[in-house]
């Protein structure tokens, strides 16, 4: 892997790496990326692996290197403008109206009263002043112990409402602007997803200019480019948006507003949940006019903002919040072929707005004036790298049905790229055993059913615990918790009944527990060693047909002759299955089983064998007694 990355650099083709678990990948790139002359970028998706590269990994191959370079290399963590303290919005912090600053969506009108000063809210806020005033960054994730979002949202300032360091009184001892000073200077720069993200759609001015981006966990950009490009309106927020500009706006116009907000309630109210397909129906349509217009008038009325403004920093968060409505109002009236549009009533009602798809923003966007090295231990899917390829905005070239892809690249126009699958460190198939219960019925109902939960209860009762259960559903995950907890002395831990991080430290620390949860624990948990033996998932992942952009792109593909449910659903299964699946080889020791309940991983034709494919090559059986045996084997040794 650093060889191919050195040659990347050299040839500036970009680079597709699988790196299964346990490979060292983040050395692996970390080494040739402080060969090369100027900044280096990281991104990563989680914030588990971003303190992993700061903590651990860049200061241990820093010191390393430090004879050979002459010196330490250098790094810094960017984050966006909304993890730093604000100087300006600290010093007014206590002038706020709540309902301005604290609320999220849904919750500004639930009685919830302003504590002030002496309450908990004031006294939080009144540690923050401290803290600030003695810390070097000003970063969220410095302040021990922490407050909540609440109470962060009123001393910090999204990258919209920033006013610029110019025109700012604070503007020198900025925390947000001297974290993107450190990051210009530093050898290697540490962000996440979700900024480059940013970066990318606002012309590339946020992050510092770099010849080589490492994309880490790259199965998980198009996702978060999708979510950054994504916007929406609610009732609520355009109340907020009201109330910021009104001491700016006549009262008119601040009437206007308002009328435009209980439009889009009523709008809101009268479209049933889901994807609109089609025009918009005639309340949203005059919602988002009304909203177009009241907005116009009113950044026309509090026009420049200037340095010398009494309050230059609430005029710019009153116009960057009637900018944002304005342009999503604007983006939903043009009703663009490329947008999909769809309406949420829980846990709030909001009126969305996302790309069809983002690989053209990517291929456009990503590539240019840099090599790219993208790396994830689920890169491949059917055992090639075309589907993320293209996720990402790579050229795929077309070839012959049952022919293999040229691992050397493509010949499709557009940016020439490279892959390389260097496998595992784990010998999989004496590791662990892929069992598909292929003599249960398909699933069909929601929730976890009597046959599947019998299959539950044996697998569990051989091996004693130490059972990770993956769940489709909440629904599911109750129920198997009910049973286990009902047929079993087992300690069985629940997703949702306390934090995260104290479920997981109990399910490492107790052999005879179980941890039960969905969607986040799929690549969230990472138990090495014996206390995670089984890992049980109850059916295959695929998106649910209410999700309204999986159920769009696949209508897309329908639309032009292929097949919606190949092209969509099932890589969307893949990924997912994979990461479960992941979780239970953790480290070259570890043994067990992965047990999928879903009888479609052994008999469905064409989708199954793609999926297994997908996976990593276990030992494969579908005999239930031949896992039970190795279960309890494993249960006494």
């Amino acid at each position: 892997m650093t060889a191919a990355i050195s040659t990347a650099i050299e040839s500036g083709d970009h680079l597709l790496v699988q790196a299964g678990t346990g490979t060292g990948k983040s050395l692996a790139y970390l080494a040739p990326a402080l060969t090369v002359d100027g900044p280096v970028v990281i991104s990563t998706a989680t914030l588990a692996l971003q303190s992993q590269l700061v903590e651990k990994d860049l200061p241990r191959i820093g010191k390393a290197i430090s004879p050979l370079l002459g010196r330490e290399p250098t790094f810094a963590l960017l984050k966006g403008r909304h993890h730093y303290v604000c100087l300006a919005k600290l010093e007014h912090s206590d002038e706020q109206d709540p309902q301005d600053s604290l609320f999220d969506a849904g919750t500004s009108g639930s009685g919830v009263k302003w504590l002030g000063e002496s309450g908990r809210l004031g006294k939080q806020i009144e540690r923050i002043r401290d803290w600030a005033m003695e810390s070097d960054t000003g970063d969220r994730d410095e302040l021990d112990p922490g407050v909540d979002d609440t109470a962060w949202r009123l001393v910090s300032t999204p990258a919209r409402e920033c006013v610029g360091a110019a025109r700012c009184p604070y503007g020198p001892d900025c925390f947000a602007e001297l974290s993107r000073a450190r990051a210009r200077e530093a050898d290697v720069v540490v962000t996440n997803h979700s900024l480059l993200s940013v970066d990318m759609m606002a012309g590339r001015h946020i992050v510092p200019e770099h010849k080589l981006l490492i994309i880490d966990e790259a199965h998980e950009l198009a996702d978060r480019v999708s979510s950054a490009a994504q916007a929406e309106l609610t009732p609520d927020a355009v109340d907020r948006t009201a109330r910021a500009a009104r001491p700016f706006v006549e009262g008119e116009e601040y009437q206007s507003l308002v009328e435009a907000a209980d439009a889009l309630t009523v709008g809101l109210a009268e479209t049933q949940a889901g994807r609109i397909t089609g025009k918009l129906p005639a309340g949203i349509v005059e919602a988002c006019t009304l909203l177009d217009g009241a907005t116009r008038r009113g950044l026309s009325r509090i026009g420049e903002i200037k340095a010398e403004d009494p309050d230059p920093v609430r005029k710019q968060q009153a116009k960057a919040l009637l900018d944002e409505v304005s342009k999503t109002a604007q983006r939903l009236l043009e009703d663009n072929e490329h947008d999909v549009v769809w309406v949420e009533h829980e846990p709030r009602r909001a009126l969305v707005v996302a790309p069809l798809s983002v690989a053209g923003l990517l291929g456009e966007k990503l590539y240019e004036d840099r090599t790219v090295v993208a790396t994830s231990a689920t890169l491949t899917l059917g055992g090639n790298f075309d589907t993320l390829a293209r996720s990402l905005g790579l050229p795929v070239a077309t070839r012959p049905a049952g022919t293999k892809p040229d691992p050397a690249g493509t010949t499709a126009s557009g940016p020439g790229w490279k892959s390389l699958d260097v496998g595992s460190p784990f010998d999989y198939p004496k590791q662990g055993i892929l069992y598909v219960a292929a003599h249960l019925p398909r699933p069909a109902a929601s929730g976890l059913p009597d046959v599947a939960g019998a299959e539950l209860l044996a697998l569990v009762e051989a091996l004693g615990g130490r059972t990770l259960g993956l769940f489709s559903s909440r629904k599911a995950a109750q129920q198997a918790a009910e049973l286990l907890r009902a047929k079993t002395n087992l300690t069985v831990l629940l997703q949702g009944d306390e934090a995260l991080p104290l479920l997981v430290r109990k399910f490492r620390e107790d052999r005879n527990s179980c941890l039960l949860g969905v969607m986040s624990l799929w690549q969230g948990v990472d138990v090495p060693g014996d206390a995670c033996q089984l890992v049980v998932i109850d059916r295959l992942p695929f998106p649910r047909p209410d999700e309204p952009l999986a159920s769009a792109r696949s209508a897309a593909v329908d639309a032009g002759g292929g097949s919606g449910f190949a092209a969509v659903s099932v890589p969307i299964a893949a990924i997912r299955l994979a990461q479960g699946v992941g979780r239970l080889i953790r480290s070259t020791s570890d043994k067990g089983v992965v047990a999928v309940l879903d009888s479609r991983l052994e008999t469905a034709r064409g989708y199954g064998s793609f999926l297994r494919a997908s996976l990593p090559p276990f030992w494969y059986t579908t005999k239930q007694e031949v896992v039970l045996k190795s279960l309890k084997r494993l249960s006494e040794s």
